[in-house]
């Protein structure tokens, strides 16, 4: 108990007094067993979070940190990673190289074949023999067993009404307008989080209030704007936790190719859109201060309060932590769901958050009067 006190005292020196912890997760399937391994590491550091944002395989695990007692958050997504690595839990005989290359390939294409317990299963009938508008006639998979995980893991009443913030972000299907569900204002069921990961053509769309949903990723993987958007004037330190880069290599093969641009694809485009932000906010200061110089009888203008109206200067910290991807890594990888991978990439999540805590531009950082500040210390 001493330690703990200890370490959380040390800790304030990092998370500063007013500030909002924000957990904001990128989608990434079979990837986000590295936002688990940030989440232990974070935990181990003092940093609970005050507010959790997700899309896709970031929705579920957001949901199985703020839908449990801070005690239990690391052993929930301990059980279902483990439950979702179950397929394939035997190491491959090589730790990298194309040894490694081919077992990640068997591996995907086992859970492409037979699914993944307690998350989605094949369907028995061929989308071509279905009756058109069915479940069946447009997604590969059916996701029941994800939903009942769900109910197994996450206490959803603790989740509603507990103090942690919870927003996760899904595409209508009809309007191809985006939408999150946050239960500052609406009641989260398993619904909503599935809806969020529904990536199809391999996951069914999700009915929520008569309206079907898709995968959010498909408009944008990550939910930092949304988070940037509804910030309510608090201090914000934001860990955004990526599972694709968006820097690479030149691809060497047809192979290579199509990782990249699965990568490029969900990466979002992260630091660009924090540099938008960024030169955004500059704008407003901007126009903060030159209505500051007015008249006083222009101060009253209707485009000065418009101005004034719709800029925010509460200052926000944002940490990059991204999983780096490897030699051996395919475009399967996002549906690789060996034991043996999630164990590396949980380690790695762990190992970033370490390396980043460990820095000195961390230790010495403070807050700022306003704007954006983006740290990628791994």
């Amino acid at each position: 108990m001493a330690r703990s006190k200890i370490r959380q005292s040390e800790d304030r020196n990092q998370a500063e007094d007013g500030e909002q912890v924000v957990l904001v997760l990128q989608g990434g399937g079979a990837l986000g067993s590295y936002q688990a391994g940030v989440f232990e590491a974070l935990a181990e550091a003092g940093h609970d979070p005050d507010w959790i944002a997700g899309i896709s395989i970031g929705a579920v695990n957001a949901a199985l940190i703020a839908g449990n007692p801070p005690e239990r958050r690391a052993r929930r997504l301990r059980e279902f990673w483990e439950q979702a690595s179950s397929r394939v839990p035997f190491p491959s005989p090589f730790a990298e190289g194309w040894g490694r290359r081919v077992f990640n390939e068997a591996a995907a294409a086992t859970v492409a074949l037979t699914g993944i317990p307690g998350f989605f299963t094949p369907r028995l009938t061929p989308p071509w023999l279905a009756l058109p508008g069915s479940p069946e006639a447009i997604s590969l998979y059916d996701t029941g067993p994800l939903r009942q995980t769900l109910l197994d893991l996450v206490d959803f009443d603790l989740l509603n009404e507990g103090p942690t913030r919870f927003s996760v972000g899904a595409v209508n299907v009809l309007t191809g307008n985006f939408a999150y569900f946050d239960n500052r204002d609406r009641l989260i069921e398993p619904e909503h989080i599935m809806a969020s990961g529904a990536l199809p053509p391999g996951f069914p769309p999700v009915m929520i209030d008569g309206e079907p949903y898709w995968d959010g990723g498909i408009v944008s993987n990550t939910p930092l704007q949304y988070v940037l958007d509804e910030r309510n004037g608090r201090p914000l330190l934001v860990f955004q936790v990526d599972l694709f880069s968006a820097r690479g290599l030149m691809p060497r093969t047809l192979a290579e190719a199509a990782q990249r641009e699965k990568d490029i694809r969900y990466s979002s485009r992260t630091r660009l859109n924090t540099d938008m932000q960024k030169r955004i906010e500059a704008l407003e200061a901007a126009a903060a201060r030159l209505a500051d110089k007015l008249p006083e009888d222009l101060r009253d203008d209707p485009d000065v309060a418009l101005l004034r109206a719709n800029s925010c200067d509460s200052p926000v910290t944002i940490l990059h932590l991204i999983n780096r991807g490897e030699d051996y890594e395919t475009q399967s990888k996002d549906y690789e769901f060996s034991r043996m991978t999630m164990e590396g990439h949980w380690q790695a999540g762990m190992h970033d958050v370490r390396r980043s805590f460990a820095s000195p531009r961390w230790k010495k950082r403070h807050p700022h009067a306003r704007g954006i500040a983006t740290l990628d210390l791994a």
